[in-house]
């Protein structure tokens, strides 16, 4: 009896332990947060500007219709980029605490997802900055133009717009990690990948269309980057299975020669 209980004291006290940890842990990412926050909060602004001379370089006038409406703009960027300026210490705060529970080639991998993801993510947002929102914003505010209709655009609405599409075509340019790391845990296999090219490519079109102007220039813009993402994703998901299939024969192969 004196055992079992010695072992459950044990436990208790390695569970107190690991929820102690994840609570300093969590108090650290808020901390960060919320001095970022206040941070950028001065800062906010100038960011404001910086996006609304955007739709100023095509003709854009901005109007607030509520009294809080710029104010809430400040504190919503302002969260967004205290968000992104703390991502970092918040991934290495995960990694920190579930470090000890996994492999060494789990470490690397997760590192590796967590770079390349955060690279892949900052190109999707570069490429909706410089190629995708000056088309769509010149599209949408010619539609205006030859009529007696003049764009009055509330500045909430103009920024969430913006906001949406940086999210969205970093969400994008994320498919080839995605992919890689469903296919190294045995998720997702290449060979459906290859069958189901012609499925989604209607399906990226599709997205295109819901997510761009109704014109086929600006689907194809953003269709064909989509399309190439997801071909890289199979190329990058096939060259790492190949080489983890022939690392698993050479082990398979030493373990043979050591019998």
């Amino acid at each position: 009896m004196s055992k079992k209980k010695g072992k459950n004291a044990e436990k208790e006290m390695a569970l107190s332990g690991h929820l102690k940890e994840l609570r300093n842990r969590i108090m650290i990412c808020v901390l960060c947060l919320v001095v970022t926050f206040v941070v950028c909060l001065t800062y906010a602004p100038q960011i404001v500007e910086f996006l609304t001379n955007m739709g100023k370089e095509y003709g854009y006038h901005y109007v607030y219709i509520a009294p809080q409406e710029l104010l809430m703009q400040h504190f919503s960027i302002s969260l967004l980029a205290a968000v992104c300026v703390t991502f970092p210490v918040i991934i290495y705060q995960v990694w920190a605490f579930i470090r000890p529970g996994l492999k060494k080639k789990e470490n690397i991998l997760f590192v590796l997802a967590v770079v390349f993801g955060l690279l892949c993510f900052l190109a999707g947002v570069y490429f909706a900055y410089r190629i995708m929102l000056p088309f769509m914003l010149q599209f949408l505010i010619g539609v205006s133009l030859g009529t007696d209709i003049s764009a009055a655009i509330t500045v909430g609405n103009y920024i969430s717009f913006l906001l949406t599409m940086f999210v969205i075509f970093g969400l994008v340019f994320e498919l080839p990690v995605v992919s890689v790391m469903l296919t190294q845990l045995g998720i997702l296999k290449v060979e459906w990948m290859k069958k189901g090219t012609r499925v989604m490519i209607v399906v990226i079109f599709f997205l295109a269309a819901v997510i761009t102007p109704p014109d086929i220039v600006s689907q194809i813009m953003v269709a064909i980057p989509m399309i190439g993402l997801y071909e890289l994703s199979i190329l990058l998901s096939a060259v790492l299975m190949k080489f983890k299939r022939k690392k698993k024969v050479a082990e398979e192969d030493d373990g043979d020669e050591e019998e």
